[in-house]
């Protein structure tokens, strides 16, 4: 299972850097401008606002909404289980947080090189307090059940994020300003730090939400499964990988929707099992939850990103109007298919941690149905 796992995320990996390439070479384009490492977006032009092309992207977050309205309204839930005291460590996740939001937003408290690095004691802080609201609620969470995979969380985090930065060097969606780098390696350690709390951050939301009662019941009309599906995801997402290198301006989107397909593909076709199985029977929240989860992360990092020394910056084709701190108001719905697709990576490390079938009772995906 290990191993099976391991070649599903490194496949995953080569995938979608390769995909792009390979849409370039077909296409005449030269590759060496997206072969350089870090990759360093700078800020693009791209076409401008469109009504309808608003709408047109509207519509699958409106049938996102749609689909959690719907699963709510089904939902059954079960008897929650007694509530635990508030532990300890998690007000020193509540004291990183207001010490790091406060730094990151207050000038003249600590010197500016300072101030631009408090973005990873904020989250490590984010990381301890959601899981402390998930053991309050649930008695359980990442941080005391699933130690050694919570921990295997953050180098796997950085090696994902760094895929989409890499990827973003094609579409030009986000720029960053106020970071101050001396060369290659010190970005590339500055950066690599903040991105290893990706994962764990959507993880122990997950594990929250799931924590409520209703939402830990999310319940949808089955889905028949097909054996084909897994290679038909696999190879749209590859070749909507291949067209994100050439078309860029219209594909913009499929930078959040391309790897997913991808990780979807690989889990069921190398490991033989896919995280999206409790489907055929209504059982939606391992999608529901993660992409839940992603969205409130989502509202954190756009927020203590609005104040800080060291910002990102949105430049999105089509739908660039109606912000919400810097993110274009539509951007938001990116974030959903975002959790579903750390989810899949993070089930694939919880295989490599534990070494074992999900079927077993404290595998990641049965965490999946109780809270991770």
């Amino acid at each position: 299972m290990r191993l099976r796992a391991l070649l599903a995320l490194f496949a995953a990996a080569l995938v979608i850097w390769g995909a792009p390439l390979l849409g370039l070479a077909v296409a005449g384009q030269p590759l060496a401008p997206y072969l350089e490492f870090p990759p360093r977006t700078q800020a693009l032009g791209h076409a401008p606002f469109s009504w309808a092309a608003l709408i047109v992207f509207a519509l699958p977050a409106l049938g996102a909404a749609a689909l959690y309205a719907a699963g709510l309204a089904r939902a059954r839930p079960r008897q929650a289980p007694a509530t635990q005291r508030f532990p300890w460590w998690g007000w020193i996740g509540l004291a990183l947080v207001t010490l790091g939001w406060a730094l990151a937003w207050s000038e003249g408290l600590v010197p500016p090189e300072w101030r631009r690095q408090t973005f990873t004691p904020l989250w490590l802080g984010y990381v301890v307090t959601m899981n402390a609201l998930a053991y309050r609620r649930s008695g359980r969470s990442p941080l005391t059940h699933q130690r050694r995979w919570l921990l295997a969380l953050f180098p796997a985090s950085a090696a994902f994020w760094w895929l989409f930065e890499y990827l973003n060097q094609y579409t030009g969606n986000w720029y960053y300003s106020g970071v101050a780098a001396t060369g290659a390696w010190d970005y590339f350690l500055q950066a690599t730090l903040p991105f290893s709390t990706v994962l764990p951050a959507v993880v122990c939301t997950r594990a929250w939400l799931a924590s409520f009662a209703r939402l830990g019941a999310l319940a949808l009309p089955p889905v028949r499964g097909h054996a084909g599906l897994a290679w038909g995801a696999l190879l749209l997402g590859a070749l909507a990988l291949g067209g994100l290198g050439l078309w860029p301006e219209q594909l913009f989107a499929l930078l959040w929707l391309a790897p997913l397909l991808v990780l979807a593909g690989l889990q069921k076709v190398l490991v033989g099992e896919s995280l999206f199985a409790p489907l055929t029977h209504g059982d939606w929240r391992p999608v529901l939850l993660p992409a839940l989860a992603a969205l409130v992360c989502g509202l954190f990092w756009e927020m203590w990103n609005w104040g800080s020394a060291a910002q990102w910056h949105y430049s999105v084709p089509y739908v660039q109007r109606f912000h919400v701190f810097e993110m274009p108001l539509l951007g938001y719905a990116g974030y959903l298919p975002f959790g579903v697709e750390c989810l899949l990576a993070a089930d694939l490390v919880a295989r490599i941690v534990r070494g074992r079938d999900s079927s077993s009772p404290d595998s990641q995906s049965d965490t999946a149905h109780e809270g991770i």
